[in-house]
């Protein structure tokens, strides 16, 4: 793609990420049918096969950057990509909740900081991981990208276990928000659509999961034949532009389900995403047969630094649950915004001086 003029590789671009705005909505569309009908989400598999579902794109970009020996791009784009759909909470916040109570104060619940604190646990593996020695690696893997995957399976099976019941006043849930459980905005829209066969709907996933995958595919391709056109690195492409085109799905959903009040499943798609990316380098691993995260540069650990840094302050959001909003957001979404710009900002200060 490296050939065609900028103007038409741009048209690619937005091509590719309306196809997987379009996509992604039937996704989790589809996706809500079949896990209230099949019972998905009730059990790990489930969940697990649920998060690949929603990830199809950061999936597509990494297996095709991967398989070009593109390993900036993809990190570039897992990393950012965490940062990123945090701030997605933020647009959240802004556009989606009613009245003068902000997103986090609806939403708290000790369920939702057991995610957090899962999405930083990986997170602290990847900075550990881009130490390690290049040269360790078995069978096309790595004992750092499988401890992410540990530690991501983990985490889910605290979250499943604590949805069954904390020991704690209220089950872990903050007084004061949401009335109905997480997920009965899931629920409401696998009921509108009834009329549609459990087979219909499965065909209607395959085919928005085949388009997600080969336009995130082009995504990448694109993306990065567009970086060389201006002369940006592929990592800092990967971290902000493509990262936000494949945040689409999320913000779109996102909204629907604050709309409906179910501001904990909001929460809890963006930290749910957020920990299973990093998972991703174990996929990166297993295709190159190399060592991922000690090829990281200075900008893919700044990422995580800043991922890091933006999933604490909503983790302390959820705690300390800011009432009132500030600037049409809660306090929590404030700082989280201004990091975000600060830390972009510095990105580009690092890539300059890398």
């Amino acid at each position: 793609m490296e050939a065609l003029p900028l103007a038409v590789l741009l048209l690619i671009f937005a091509g590719a990420a309306a196809v997987i705005w379009v996509a992604g909505i039937q996704l989790s569309k589809q996706t809500d049918v079949l896990d209230d009908r099949l019972h998905l989400g009730s059990a790990l598999g489930g969940l697990i096969l649920l998060a690949i579902a929603t990830n199809l794109p950061e999936i597509a970009i990494t297996v095709s950057a991967a398989a070009s020996n593109n390993i900036g791009v993809a990190v570039g784009n897992i990393l950012g990509g965490i940062a990123i759909q945090t701030v997605v909470l933020v647009i959240l916040d802004v556009f989606g909740t009613r009245g003068t109570d902000s997103l986090s104060y609806k939403a708290a619940s000790l369920t939702l900081v057991i995610e957090a604190v899962t999405v930083i646990a990986v997170l602290g593996v990847v900075i550990a991981g881009s130490q390690m020695p290049g040269s360790l690696v078995a069978l096309h893997l790595t004992p750092a990208a499988v401890l992410i995957a540990v530690i991501w399976i983990l985490g889910l099976v605290l979250v499943q276990r604590s949805q069954k019941g904390l020991p704690w006043h209220q089950q872990g849930d903050a007084p004061g928000g949401q009335d109905q459980p997480k997920g009965h905005s899931k629920k409401k829209s696998a009921d509108k659509s009834r009329h549609i066969s459990t087979g219909k709907s499965a065909l209607i996933f395959t085919v928005a999961a085949l388009a997600t995958l080969g336009a995130g595919v082009v995504l990448e391709r694109s993306g990065d034949a567009i970086a060389g056109h201006i002369g940006l690195s592929g990592v800092l492409f990967g971290a902000t532009f493509l990262a936000l085109a494949t945040s689409l799905p999320e913000i779109s959903t996102g909204l629907a389900s604050v709309k409906q009040g179910d501001y904990k499943l909001a929460f809890s798609d963006i930290f749910g995403g957020n920990a299973f990316l990093p998972v991703l380098f174990l996929v990166a691993v297993l295709i190159t047969g190399k060592p991922v995260l000690p090829q990281a540069q200075a900008t893919d650990i700044y990422l995580t630094a800043l991922a890091i840094l933006l999933t604490l302050t909503y983790l302390l959001g959820l705690l300390f649950r800011p009432k009132k909003k500030r600037l049409g957001m809660g306090t929590d979404s404030l700082v989280v915004l201004v990091l975000y710009l600060l830390g972009v900002a510095g990105l580009f200060a690092v890539a300059t001086m890398s």
